[in-house]
């Protein structure tokens, strides 16, 4: 692999464009080409960005030999068939969450980089903020005891368009897979086991997604998990792990986390982590970290995880059916 990392970018909304912003931060990246399903969007993105190669088409960004690894920031019902394009044409995939619409999408993906042998990483861009790694070492350090309960909640409020992206399920809308992936995925990262029991509850939308959800897991542990998500109303969005001799709390937003707290022995110890960039360039660092080592997934967040969550989603869906 080549000391910079040629990075092409499929999709151009906004949160490729916070992507793309972040690897300007990285000196080893390079953002060569972007891909678009318009000439007009791709010429106006790649203008923004300075980026050389602009593509009309996503099959054209994917046989482009200037390009090592692709970011996919398309919509969610795009993912699977976006990945899948990437994969045949020997692309290394950074994939945006949900990482598919369902379990058996993502299994289908993921069998496909084991068989082209390319490297395939779900963007759970928390994992790999140093306090969510700092978290998890506190954690097995045991420097809150026993685990006993992990409370998170991502929901924010509005009036979604009826017609719009997160009413849409033929785009896979619905608070569960644009939001609640992320509290999903946190209690995986604390507790890095399915759970035994999985109880949800929805507020439907009048479109037939979810607007609201609450669900709760009970691991083999006796462990329980409070985990609520959102797109029509606003919940304070921070996240706590209670252990039997303390907690660690990440406060708002903990999907992007600035602050860590460690409460114990009635004392409180603070971990910061500056705000810099829109946070994203974590885990492209990672992405070429193991393109360089040659590894096929990250040991962060292997795809054996990926795919818990994903089954676990599938649950959570058929128990609010």
């Amino acid at each position: 692999m080549q000391e910079r990392i040629r990075w092409g970018i499929l999709g151009t909304g906004s949160i490729a464009r916070k992507f793309a912003a972040d690897l300007a931060l990285l000196p080893d990246a390079e953002l060569a080409a972007v891909g678009s399903r318009s000439a007009e969007s791709a010429e106006t993105f790649g203008a923004e960005f300075h980026i050389p190669r602009r593509h009309p088409t996503y099959e054209a960004l994917v046989a482009d030999p200037a390009v090592d690894a692709v970011y996919v920031a398309n919509t969610n019902q795009a993912h699977r068939d976006s990945t899948l394009l990437c994969l045949e044409h020997g692309k290394a995939v950074l994939c945006e969450k949900p990482f598919a619409l369902n379990a058996r999408e993502a299994e289908t993906m993921v069998a496909c980089a084991k068989r082209r042998g390319v490297f395939l990483m779900e963007a759970m861009w928390t994992r790999y903020f140093p306090l969510s790694a700092r978290m998890i070492e506190l954690l097995r350090d045991g420097a809150i005891g026993e685990i006993r309960q992990i409370d998170a909640s991502f929901c924010f409020g509005g009036a979604p368009k009826p017609d719009g992206r997160l009413m849409n399920p033929q785009l896979g809308g619905g608070s569960l897979l644009d939001v609640g992936v992320y509290p999903v995925a946190w209690a995986r990262m604390i507790l890095d086991e399915s759970p035994a029991v999985v109880r949800a509850v929805q507020t439907p939308s009048g479109t037939g997604v979810d607007a609201q959800a609450a669900i709760l897991f009970r691991y083999a542990t006796g462990a329980l998990a409070r985990l609520t998500c959102a797109v029509t109303v606003k919940t304070r969005n921070d996240a706590t792990v209670y252990g039997s001799k303390g907690l660690l709390r990440m406060p708002e937003p903990f999907w992007r986390p600035e602050t860590l707290i460690l409460e114990r022995d009635g004392q409180e110890e603070l971990f910061s982590d500056p705000k810099n960039g829109h946070g994203y360039f974590h885990e492209a660092r990672e992405v070429m970290r193991c393109l360089r080592a040659g590894q096929f997934e990250s040991p962060a967040w292997p795809l054996a995880t990926t795919l818990a969550v994903m089954q676990t989603l599938d649950r959570i869906r058929a128990e609010m059916a």
